[in-house]
């Protein structure tokens, strides 16, 4: 969890409540009376709800990258909020439907773990604090510390990361997870870093990637068959992704934009 880089003040704009009431009852006369979202249910809903997700992770990343986004930007960005919102929604009605739980209560369960995940701002009854002298380092912890009292069970650091990550992600998410990686975050994961082959090969040495012998090893390794070679550079790029969240990095997010600048060279744009 990264801290915010200034505090915001009060949310501006009117009362979502009446919106979010409307877009509920849409999404269930739409249940009842559209035969091709009648005929929706939650396998069938999976691949929309990976494509939304994407889209809203490259509109959003399109703001960030511009320091003062235009129109057209925030239009892209509010649109795909509303598309992964229909997901959500949707996905709550199957529930509601079965008699199992709606949106109230997926609201309901996501204000509680906030609030309980969150007690340098809120008392347990929810009310706001009078004073947040918590630093950063403390609130990681905390979060930490109660997202482990809520799951006993897990006995490893890694369990609940998706595996359906791709597949930079899901390395910079296990290396974060092991306690690698710069900030307070890492510093509160209570799990070791874990030993990874070729980690120990600090960058300039003769056997990192880089090195005048490092040709030479992948050659061999070429040679030998292209489930080495895929296993090298599996080496090779989480270590790069360790190198990454060192610096402070999000690996996903930087290849994203460096593969977006080649494509505007190469286009001449």
């Amino acid at each position: 969890m990264d801290a915010p880089a200034q505090r915001p003040s009060a949310v501006p704009g009117r009362p979502p409540g009446s919106s979010v009431e409307r877009l509920a009852e849409v999404v269930g006369l739409l249940r009842r009376h559209c035969p091709w979202t009648a005929a929706l249910d939650h396998a069938a809903l999976l691949e929309y709800l990976v494509e939304e997700t994407y889209e809203l992770y490259e509109a959003v990343d399109d703001v960030a990258r511009t320091d003062h986004p235009g129109a057209g930007l925030l239009d892209a960005l509010r649109g795909e909020l509303g598309d992964v919102l229909f997901q959500v929604v949707l996905h709550a009605q199957l529930q509601a439907e079965r008699g199992s739980f709606g949106l109230a209560e997926v609201a309901d369960g996501l204000t509680a773990k906030l609030v309980r995940r969150n007690p340098h701002v809120f008392s347990p009854d929810g009310a706001l604090l009078g004073s947040f002298p918590a630093s950063v380092e403390e609130i990681v912890a905390t979060w930490h510390a109660v997202k482990a009292q809520e799951r006993p069970g897990r006995t490893s650091p890694f369990e609940g990361i998706p595996h359906h990550l791709p597949a930079l992600a899901l390395a910079a998410k296990t290396l974060k997870r092991a306690g690698e990686g710069s900030g307070p975050a890492a510093a509160a994961q209570p799990v070791g870093a874990i030993d990874v082959p070729g980690s120990s090969d600090a960058p300039g040495s003769s056997d990192a990637p880089g090195s005048s012998d490092a040709p030479e090893a992948a050659d061999a390794a070429d040679a030998e068959g292209a489930p080495d070679a895929e296993a090298r550079v599996g080496r090779e790029l989480l270590e790069l992704t360790r190198r990454a969240l060192a610096s402070g990095v999000d690996p996903e997010r930087a290849l994203r934009r460096a593969v977006l600048d080649y494509q505007q060279d190469v286009a001449g744009d």
